[in-house]
C-alpha cells in the first residue's frame, strides 16, 4: 500500500466516523420533538407550521420598531438574596445604555399612551369628575395614601416584580444593539442562579435529580404546579438555545467571531447526553410558547381600544405599527388549538385561591432572582423574559377585567398594562418564536446530514483529498442552522 493510498484510507475512515457521529447526534437532538404535548390538545407539528408561516415574519418586523426595541430597565438593583454579590468583569457582559438623543421623544414623555385626541378626551373626563366631586381638596397625606393603595392594587395583579422606571437608576436599552448571547458568564456563579430558581421553587417534583434535572419525574404534582414547573424549564431551555446560537467562537486583535456552538446545544438537549431529559426540555419550550400565544389572543380587546396607541412621536409609523400589532394578535387568536387555562385553579374555590396566590408569589420570587445575575447582559434578558412571562400570566388570569373593558377612550379601564410590560411581553414571545423557528430549521437540515452519510461512503473509494474536504463540509451542513 502506497503512502498516498494509506492517507486516503485514513481520511476515509475519519470522515465516515465523524459524519456518522454528527448526523446521529443531530438527528437525536432535533428530530425527536414530535407529537402531542402533555396537558395540551395541541401537537408540535401544528405549532411549527403556524409559528413559522404566520407568526415569525410579522413579529420580526414589529420588534424592530422603535416602540418595542427600546426597553427601560434598572440593572443596578441590589441582589435581595445573598450578600456576596459581585459584578461580572468580562467585557462581553456589559450593556450599552442609550444616550438621551437616541431615544424617541415620544417614549420619554409621559403621554406616550395616548394620541392628542385621546389626551383631550381624557382631560374632559377628568374635568367632569372634578365638577361632580363633593370635595376636590385632598391633603398631602391622603394623596400619598391613595398612591400607595393604587400601587398595591397594581402589584397585587402582577406575577413578577417590575422596575421603577422613574428611578434615576433606570435607563433605556436598545435591545437590537444588545442581543442575547453567550458572554463567558458561567461556572458556580451562573449555577447558583439556576439552583436558586429550582431548589427554592416549592413546586418542584419530590423525585427531582440533583443538580438541575427538574423534569426527571412529575409525580406528585397537580396540573397547576406541573404547568408552573414546565414554564420555568421552557424558559431555561429558551435561554440555552440563544446562548448556543450566539456563542463567542474566536477572538483576536482584529475581530470577534460569534456563531453557533452545536456541541454546546447537544450537551443541553441531546437525548443520550442528557439521559433523556433534552427532548423534554424542548417540549416544555413548546408549552411555554402556547401559554404566551394564548395570552396574546386574550389581550386583543385591550389593544383594539381607540385610546391605545404605540406612541413614539412619529404618527405615521405609530399607526402602521398598531395595525401590524392588531394583525399579529388576530392571527394569534385564530390558532385552532389554544391552551385551556380554565383547567387551572378550577378545583375547590378556597384551595384554588390559595394555590393561585402561591403560584404568583413563587414567580415573583423568581423574577427577583434576576437581580442577582452578575452578568449585566444576562441580567437584562433574564429580567425581560421573566417580566414577559409574568405579564402573560397576568393576562391569562385577568379575563373578567379584560372582557369588561369599555370601548371608549374617555373611561379608564380597570385592567392596565405599563409600557414596560408590553415591551417585555412581545420581546419575550419573540425569543420563543425564534427558538422554534431555529429548531425546525435545524431538524430539516439534520435530515440532510443523515442522507449525506450514504453519499460519503460511496464516493470515498475514488475521492481525492479535495473531495474529502468538500464532503466533510457537506455532511456538517448542520452548522448553518442557527444563521
Amino acid at each position: 500500500m502506497t503512502m498516498k493510498s494509506f492517507i486516503l484510507l485514513a481520511l476515509s475512515l475519519t470522515s465516515v466516523h465523524m459524519t456518522t457521529a454528527a448526523g446521529s447526534a443531530a438527528h437525536r437532538c432535533f428530530c425527536q420533538v414530535t407529537g402531542t404535548l402533555d396537558d395540551c390538545a395541541c401537537d408540535v407539528e401544528t405549532i411549527d407550521r403556524f409559528n413559522n408561516k404566520e407568526i415569525f415574519p410579522k413579529l420580526q418586523k414589529l420588534l424592530s420598531s422603535d416602540y418595542f426595541r427600546f426597553y427601560k430597565v434598572n440593572l443596578n438593583n441590589p441582589c435581595p438574596f445573598w450578600t456576596d454579590h459581585s459584578q461580572c468583569g468580562l467585557k462581553y457582559c456589559a450593556v450599552k445604555p442609550c444616550t438621551p438623543g437616541e431615544v424617541p421623544e415620544g417614549l420619554k414623555s409621559s403621554s406616550y399612551k395616548y394620541s392628542e385626541a385621546a389626551s383631550q378626551d381624557l382631560e374632559e373626563c377628568e374635568k367632569a369628575e372634578k365638577l361632580g366631586a363633593v370635595n376636590g381638596s385632598l391633603s398631602d397625606e391622603t394623596r400619598q395614601a391613595l398612591q400607595e393603595w393604587k400601587k398595591h392594587d397594581d402589584e397585587s395583579d402582577r406575577f413578577c416584580m417590575l422596575d421603577d422606571v422613574d428611578s434615576p437608576e433606570s435607563q433605556y436599552v436598545d435591545l437590537l444593539l444588545n442581543p442575547e448571547r453567550f458572554t463567558g458568564y458561567k461556572g458556580p456563579e451562573a449555577w447558583r442562579i439556576w439552583n436558586s430558581i429550582y431548589e427554592e421553587n416549592c413546586f418542584k417534583p419530590y423525585s427531582v435529580k440533583r443538580p438541575l434535572n427538574p423534569l426527571a419525574s412529575n409525580s406528585g404534582l397537580c396540573v397547576e404546579k406541573r404547568a408552573f414547573f414546565r414554564l420555568i424549564s421552557g424558559l431555561h431551555a429558551s435561554i440555552n438555545i440563544h446562548l448556543s446560537a450566539r456563542y463567542l467562537l474566536d477572538e483576536n486583535w482584529f475581530e470577534m467571531k460569534w456563531g453557533h456552538n452545536v456541541s454546546e446545544f447537544q450537551l443541553r438537549f441531546d437525548k443520550e447526553l442528557t439521559e433523556g431529559e433534552g427532548p423534554k426540555r424542548l417540549r416544555n419550550l413548546y408549552f411555554l410558547y402556547l401559554i404566551e400565544l394564548r395570552a396574546l389572543a386574550k389581550i386583543l380587546p385591550y389593544f383594539e381600544r381607540p385610546a391605545f396607541h404605540l406612541y413614539t412621536g412619529q404618527p405615521t409609523e405609530d399607526n402602521e405599527k398598531k395595525k401590524l400589532l392588531l394583525e399579529l394578535l388576530h392571527m394569534a387568536k385564530s390558532f385552532p388549538l389554544h391552551f385551556d387555562e380554565t383547567a387551572l385553579f378550577a378545583g375547590n374555590k378556597k384551595e384554588a385561591i390559595k394555590l393561585k396566590e402561591d403560584f404568583k408569589l413563587t414567580f415573583k420570587n423568581i423574577s427577583r432572582v434576576m437581580d442577582c445575575v452578575e452578568c449585566f447582559k444576562c441580567r437584562l434578558w433574564g429580567k425581560l423574559q421573566t417580566q414577559g412571562l409574568g405579564t402573560a400570566l397576568k393576562i391569562l388570569f385577568s379575563e373578567r377585567q379584560i372582557e369588561a373593558m369599555p370601548n371608549t377612550s374617555n373611561t379608564n379601564p380597570s385592567f392596565q398594562l405599563s409600557r414596560q410590560e408590553i415591551v417585555s411581553l412581545f420581546n419575550a414571545f419573540g425569543r420563543y418564536v425564534n427558538d422554534l423557528h431555529k429548531c425546525q430549521r435545524a431538524g430539516q437540515l439534520s435530515v440532510t446530514v443523515v442522507k449525506s452519510q450514504t453519499v460519503t461512503v460511496k464516493i470515498l473509494h475514488s475521492a481525492t483529498v479535495k473531495n474529502l474536504t468538500y464532503i466533510k463540509r457537506t455532511c456538517f451542513g448542520l452548522n448553518n442552522f442557527f444563521s
